[in-house]
């Protein structure tokens, strides 16, 4: 019998390989955006939107849905993979020729080039939903994030010769298919699953009830992560959208990289209690503590070390990205938090909430989108996009504590209040001691230090630690 993981474990596993990896993408990106120019950013962004969306369409929450139930069998999942395999063929296929329409749309040829290249990154990436459900089912996270690492450095570094070479945008769409390729081949070698061309519809019939309400919401989620990107390229033009992106994408950093220590092990573990949703609230209430004083420390920080951000990652040539970073980073905290609740929709079984949920976030993400547009400037769509964030995570928690747990919205919410006690002590700080330093390195580590010292004290002052030294038992 396999031996039990608890959340602890996994997530300090997790935190071990994110961290190694998080380490590894920064200086390959703090390398490439001194080799390529946003222009070249801006280009690629612009497709990288759709190839997401195309293996999204094949996914149909196909993934999530092999890990909550127990009951599926060995030829289930087979016959599920042989389902991926010929989605992934047509998708593909599709994507390509949609490459056509849209060069036609941003009036630029290269597209073209770029899809053909980039079908393969979605064909591989379709093909490894299956096999790494299985692995998270199996809770063998120690064995993904390895191999994350080695996937992430190995690539990488093939992505810096090639731009160090003058590939341009082509260096960042191959690092994409390296990616993808070498995760779905190694994820296939540790699984055991086979290619036997046998699809049972009865297997698929399985899945069917929470998959599509899972797909449902991945796909309207999708389409509001991403429609900031696909306007202001059309509107605004690629090199603002290069800007924008490199803003948007630095402050998703504190919110994937720390959210994604914890979140990726919450539905595999707790899906094992999904008919005991007292139980999973108890647990998740520290889950959402621990995420909030983290996202409150690097809320203000972010904001306030903007600047010094910005031109130690990427250079001189980025500064039109320090103001929308700046803007961007005031909803690290409420992604953070929100961030994690996808897992917990899952784990209750709860897809068609999560998706009634979505529907309502997407609403409101577009309409502040289309504000920030109208206003004119990348400045504009960060700070409306950031409020979006912000109201999302009421919106969120009050379908998911109200409608999923029964529980009331106003005790939720009072879980958080000295985190509110803590933020002013920060930014209090902040404002008694400014910095001013010609060096930007000298800059963020007396900011860095100014932070912490009067975050931990902020820690004491409310007695928050004694919550957070709680341990997670299951």
């Amino acid at each position: 019998m396999e031996e039990a993981i608890s959340i602890k474990k996994a997530t300090v596993i997790n935190f071990v390989s994110r961290y190694s990896n998080v380490f590894i993408q920064l200086l390959i990106n703090s390398v490439l955006a001194r080799l390529l120019t946003p222009d070249d950013y801006g280009v690629v962004t612009v497709i990288t939107v759709f190839t997401g969306f195309f293996t999204l369409i094949a996914d149909m929450g196909i993934g999530p849905a092999i890990i909550q139930d127990k009951s599926l069998k060995k030829e289930d999942i087979s016959s599920i993979f042989n389902f991926t395999v010929i989605t992934g063929i047509g998708i593909s296929v599709m994507f390509l020729i949609f490459s056509y329409p849209l060069s036609w749309f941003y009036n630029n040829h290269i597209y073209i080039s770029l899809g053909a290249i980039l079908s393969l990154s979605i064909l591989f990436n379709v093909l490894n939903i299956v096999p790494n459900a299985l692995l998270l089912k199996e809770k063998k996270f120690k064995l993904i994030g390895v191999r994350t690492v080695c996937v992430s450095l190995v690539s990488g570094l093939i992505t810096i010769i090639l731009a160090y070479f003058h590939f341009k945008y082509y260096a960042i769409v191959i690092n994409s298919i390296l990616i993808a390729f070498f995760t779905f081949f190694l994820n296939y070698k540790s699984v055991d699953i086979k290619l036997r061309w046998i699809l049972k519809k009865e297997s698929l019939i399985k899945i069917s009830s929470y998959s599509v309400y899972q797909f449902g919401f991945s796909f309207i989620n999708y389409f509001a992560r991403n429609l900031d990107n696909l306007l202001i390229g059309k509107i605004l033009g690629e090199i603002p959208l290069g800007y924008y992106d490199k803003a948007y994408k630095l402050m998703l950093y504190p919110v994937s990289n720390l959210t994604n220590v914890i979140s990726p092990v919450l539905h595999p573990i707790l899906s094992e209690y999904q008919n005991k949703r007292d139980f999973i609230y108890e647990k998740y209430i520290y889950i959402v503590r621990l995420l909030s004083i983290l996202g409150v420390f690097f809320t203000i920080f972010c904001f306030v070390t903007a600047r010094e951000i910005i031109l130690i990652m990427f250079g001189n040539q980025w500064i039109n990205s320090i103001w929308a970073f700046k803007l961007l980073s005031l909803s690290i905290w409420a992604q953070m938090v929100t961030s994690s609740s996808g897992a917990i929709f899952q784990s209750t079984g709860e897809t068609k909430w999560l998706f009634r949920c979505g529907i309502f976030t997407t609403i409101n993400t577009i309409v502040c989108i289309l504000i920030g547009l109208r206003l004119g400037s990348i400045e504009t769509v960060a700070l409306f996009v950031a409020s979006a964030f912000l109201m999302n995570f009421i919106i969120v928690y009050f379908i998911l504590v109200k409608k999923v747990f029964m529980k009331k919205l106003h005790c939720f919410i009072l879980e958080l209040k000295n985190h509110v006690i803590i933020a002013s002590i920060m930014i209090l700080g902040y404002y008694l001691i400014p910095v001013s330093s010609s060096s930007i390195f000298l800059s963020t580590i007396y900011k860095f230090i100014i932070g912490a010292i009067f975050f931990l004290g902020g820690v004491f002052i409310t007695k928050e630690y004694k919550k957070l030294l709680n341990k997670v038992s299951v």
